[in-house]
């Protein structure tokens, strides 16, 4: 039975819980205007330091050495203290990392990877916090959108980022967006303070909590490497895609820089409407009586096997144009995943599902680290795109078929 108290049920038009999944997608969208915006910039910086390609690789995966240590470490922080206070704390941390960005980039080389790691290790807790907020707070039977709407922050992020970056590195120089989205990170946490407190609004099944992580057990269900192979997969279309799209688009197709922000936002204001459009459609089905099974199977299914074909089909664009809607086509069926993998931690156990979202983006983040570095080597070894998008679609299909085998709905861990 959900709680009367005025923080939990706010007004019948919009219930606290709202509010908290609102502030929850900004927190999301922050995150990635702080970690995108260099995938613009790096094009300016590039001329300026003298990078090579295979340099400029590293600089956009160091973000993921930081972000990848302390995924676990922040789920299990959020499954035991709570979200609010990890994930107000951490976009402070990784906002005032985000201006002094140009500061280290101006020292050398190696104070520029620091600096992003640093960032990684702030956002690092911005999913496990949110998924605990989400378990906290959000009714049972609206985890599916509410989970998409939050994770479709990332995708409004980069079509914000992606063409406001390039106005600005036109307009201002490469450094000014660091500053100014730096500054609204720390407006956010002053609001997230303010508006939201850390108590459990909406409670689990059963009626006693549970302190310690099964970790064993967490590590022998093959539901849970389920949700990790599926992240993992997804991630990898993910990262390459977030970090190679502007210079595709300039590469390929002999774009203006500003241009090639303008195109590579098309997909991904693609792929946060069909995020939101496939949540809504996961709770309807599961309302409806559809099998938890199915409807996580399905959501998957479309989502990597989609993204696999229309990367397939990416080199027959010969336009700008054919090329942005082949990239559309693929990041709004992976979407789709958002309503898969995404929100199974709460089917199979609700009560770790910040551990297991910990546990799945500990592994989702190698490839922002393997795969967007080895992009960058087989882009400069083969002078096209072809290569990695064969890679990375490969990978989306293992991961699709992995996903169908061991992949389930139901309760495993109470």
């Amino acid at each position: 039975m959900v709680p009367s108290d005025p923080m939990t049920t706010g007004s019948p038009r919009w219930p606290v819980w709202y509010t908290v999944v609102a502030l929850c997608f900004a927190a999301v969208f922050i995150s990635y205007i702080d970690r995108t915006n260099i995938s613009v910039a790096s094009i300016a910086m590039q001329g300026e330091f003298h990078w090579s390609e295979t340099t400029k690789g590293l600089v956009l995966s160091s973000f993921f050495m930081g972000y990848i240590l302390l995924q676990v470490v922040s789920g299990r922080l959020a499954s035991r203290y709570g979200g609010r206070t990890l994930l107000g704390a951490a976009v402070v941390w990784w906002s005032a990392w985000t201006m002094l960005t140009p500061w280290a980039a101006h020292i050398s080389l190696a104070a520029l990877i620091a600096a992003r790691i640093a960032l990684g290790l702030g956002e690092a807790a911005v999913f496990p916090a949110c998924i605990n907020m989400v378990g906290r707070w959000v009714p049972v039977d609206n985890r599916s959108r509410a989970v998409a709407l939050i994770s479709s922050g990332l995708s409004l992020g980069t079509v914000f980022a992606l063409p406001a970056t390039g106005w600005l590195v036109k307009a201002y120089g490469w450094p000014l967006p660091f500053y100014v989205f730096g500054v609204v990170g720390l407006v956010w946490a002053a609001v997230w303070f303010a508006r939201v407190t850390g108590g459990r609004g909406i409670p689990e099944p059963s009626a006693e909590a549970v302190h310690e992580t099964p970790w064993a057990l967490l590590l022998r269900t093959p539901a849970v490497w389920a949700i990790v192979v599926g992240h993992f997969s997804n991630n990898w279309s993910l990262y390459v895609l977030l970090a190679w799209l502007p210079s595709y688009f300039k590469q390929t197709f002999g774009v203006s820089l500003a241009n090639a922000g303008l195109l590579s936002a098309a997909p991904s204001l693609a792929m946060f409407i069909m995020a939101n459009v496939a949540g809504t459609l996961a709770d309807r089905m599961i309302r409806t009586g559809s099998s938890v099974t199915f409807v996580r199977k399905l959501m998957q299914s479309i989502g990597l096997f989609g993204v696999a074909t229309f990367l397939l089909l990416l080199p027959l664009a010969t336009s700008a144009a054919a090329g942005m809607f082949l990239m559309c086509a693929a990041t709004g069926t992976m979407a789709f995943t958002l309503a898969g993998f995404s929100p199974n931690c709460f089917d199979i156990a609700p009560r770790h599902a910040s551990v297991i979202w910990g546990i799945s983006n500990t592994f989702a983040t190698i490839p922002g680290i393997v795969g967007v570095a080895v992009t960058g080597w087989l882009v400069q070894r083969t002078g096209g795109y072809t290569a990695a998008f064969v890679v990375t679609a490969s990978v989306a299909v293992a991961g699709g078929l992995f996903f169908l085998v061991a992949g389930s709905g139901e309760r495993k861990i109470e």
